[in-house]
């Protein structure tokens, strides 16, 4: 009788708590918004491809709402974006995508909206379900640009099967042997995209540095290059042993070349986390705001972010990049890019990590002197 009147005791507290005020506000709430933005009809989503398969499942859910894309790489599509405001036109509901382009562009041109005042589903709002027990954000305010990607990077440093034995490689410093001198392409420091986060990572790690920089840009003969392509096809071809943050290896690895990058934990200089991809915004005056709202809500909900899960790892070249929430499966994320517990990253997605000059201008001055001596 006492444990039939205790389970009796806890379903009433359960159906207390389901009609309570914050509940029934919640659910009300959300109920007007589905309404409203079914009513609106459309969306119009602006960022990186891989998008357009991410809100495939929105699109499932809410088939009444129409889906537009402008999609591409953050460095092209975020100056779009700008340039069509400029020209009084809002056309943009979210942007979806890396975190520079977002930072360097809608953010310190103030054309946001606050994220927090858009959310409303209680499973997103409980920072327990986040990693570290925080929502996660780029700006200083913790209002603007939310990340909701924590993958485990290693320094996108990537090698030829062929001419190199990862055997030999222990540290970071192990790349600038003088024996790998005039076999390496780099990236350009300038490039937009994942150059920024391992230069980052690089020169914020106290094991690595500046001096770290100065060494592998003046002293190792690189070649320098813009292309990702043609890094890969040069890699691939044999010219090049090792590739510095050039980008398109799993890619090229998937279709038979003999190419692999050097995953994270491969150096005792550790790894870090960043969002390859992973962080929304919402530009102001937003054509659709309540389909906008809805679409926000369902990114940042379980079933949004195991959609991204799934289209990161589905997509060619992709190796599954691991969300930042916690109360989700992770069997789509590779491995070496799954945050593991007890393990410290460097969090390169903080706002007193964004400012890029001083390292892009170590790079490219001592890069300019070495091409010139």
């Amino acid at each position: 009788m006492r444990v039939a009147a205790g389970i009796y005791s806890l379903f009433l507290l359960f159906v207390l708590a389901s009609n309570s005020p914050a509940q029934t506000n919640w659910r009300n709430e959300w109920e007007k918004l589905v309404k409203a933005a079914k009513e609106e009809g459309r969306l119009t989503i602006y960022g990186v491809t891989v998008f357009e398969d991410v809100f495939k499942y929105f699109q499932k859910q809410y088939p009444e709402i129409k889906l537009s894309y402008v999609v591409g790489r953050g460095a092209g599509i975020a100056p779009r974006l700008m340039q069509e405001r400029r020209a009084g036109k809002y056309l943009a509901d979210i942007y979806v995508g890396g975190i520079h382009s977002a930072y360097e562009l809608f953010y310190r041109s103030k054309v946001l909206d606050p994220i927090p005042p858009a959310l409303i589903l209680p499973e997103v709002l409980d920072e327990s379900k986040w990693w570290r027990g925080k929502h996660h954000y780029v700006d200083h305010e913790n209002q603007y640009i939310f990340v909701f990607e924590g993958s485990v990077q290693g320094g996108g440093i990537s090698y030829n099967k062929k001419l190199v034995d990862p055997k030999e490689f222990k540290s970071f410093w192990d790349l600038l042997n003088p024996k790998w001198r005039g076999k390496a392409v780099i990236l350009h420091p300038r490039t937009p995209g994942m150059i920024s986060q391992s230069l980052t990572f690089i020169y914020h790690n106290p094991k690595l540095g500046a001096e770290y920089i100065r060494k592998l840009f003046a002293e190792m003969d690189v070649t320098v290059s813009r292309d990702d392509a043609q890094m890969v096809d040069w890699l691939g071809s044999g010219p090049f042993a090792l590739n510095f943050f050039g980008r398109g290896i799993g890619t090229a690895e998937g279709i038979g070349l003999p190419v692999r990058e050097f995953y994270a934990g491969s150096f005792k200089e550790g790894a870090f986390v960043n969002p390859l991809n992973g962080s929304v915004s919402l530009p102001s005056q937003a054509p659709h705001p309540n389909a906008t709202k809805l679409a926000l809500n369902w990114l940042l909900s379980r079933a949004g972010q195991i959609a991204f899960q799934k289209a990161t790892n589905d997509r060619a070249g992709n190796i599954g990049a691991d969300s930042l929430r916690e109360d989700i499966p992770k069997d789509d994320v590779f491995p070496p890019q799954r945050r593991a517990p007890g393990i410290e990253y460097l969090v390169t997605a903080r706002p007193e990590l964004m400012n890029m000059k001083p390292i892009i201008d170590l790079a490219e001055k001592t890069l300019n002197e070495a091409q010139n001596r």
